[in-house]
């Protein structure tokens, strides 16, 4: 059975940095397609990044481009993701999904993950 399990959330102060961290169990992780995506309260769930199986496609939405960046360990079977200059609109919970049927791509469509974590809670403010 796939888990997924984030970690690395917190408060932090606007300009702040956060490193997330989503470990995959019960699959090797270089197998599946890997989505974070988040959801502010009252708001929908938007996706942030993905990552191919090959790691060759990430992709990002403008509100995050260039600060946010996607990695993955696979000897540790763990994404990563990088979240720089950090401001109160990136309040949310930060969630990772998989999909082991997507292969040569990504996309940024909640259903398109047939897996997800519980997510972890990132708080900007100061």
């Amino acid at each position: 059975q796939l888990q997924l399990v984030e970690s690395g959330g917190g408060l932090v102060q606007p300009g702040g940095s956060l490193k997330l961290s989503c470990t995959v169990t019960g699959f090797t992780l270089h197998r599946v397609a890997i989505g974070w995506f988040r959801q502010a309260p009252g708001k929908e769930r938007e996706g942030l990044s993905c990552i191919s199986q090959s790691s060759d496609t990430t992709q990002y939405p403008e509100a995050v481009k260039g600060r946010f960046t996607m990695s993955r360990d696979n000897a540790k079977n763990t994404v990563y993701l990088q979240m720089n200059s950090l401001k109160p609109d990136d309040t949310a919970v930060y969630y990772c999904a998989a999909n082991p049927g997507l292969v040569g791509l990504c996309v940024l469509a909640s259903s398109a993950y047939d897996y997800w974590g519980q997510g972890t809670q990132v708080t900007v403010s100061s």
